[in-house]
């Protein structure tokens, strides 16, 4: 039987894997180096958090710093579409500048 995965938000997604852990609040934003506020809110998905932050979670948790990068940049992306009601179309045209922008910057 096939695997479905199931999307979620950055934040709920650190949500988990603290949880899965049994790490509390307190003992991982102490070793991420963050107030406690502050990664209430992020896995509420009420503040974003910075590339370092993202970084110390993937040291932290021993989990793919790339993969935490896509799932934040992803949710970005979707929120931005929600939020101006954009066609979704919009991705194939992004993917298409990404590419010509990457031959502009290394060209």
């Amino acid at each position: 039987m096939a695997t479905v995965k199931k999307y979620t938000t950055f934040g709920e997604h650190l949500r988990m894997l603290r949880e899965s852990t049994g790490h509390t609040l307190k003992e991982v934003a102490s070793n991420i180096g963050i107030d406690i506020s502050l990664l209430a809110k992020i896995e509420r998905n009420k503040r974003y958090p910075t590339k370092q932050i993202i970084k110390n979670i993937a040291a932290y948790f021993e989990v793919d710093e790339k993969e935490l990068q896509n799932e934040f940049l992803s949710d970005q992306i979707a929120y931005k579409i929600i939020d101006e009601e954009a066609d979704l179309n919009i991705l194939k045209v992004a993917e298409k500048k990404v590419s010509y922008l990457k031959t502009i910057r290394n060209g």
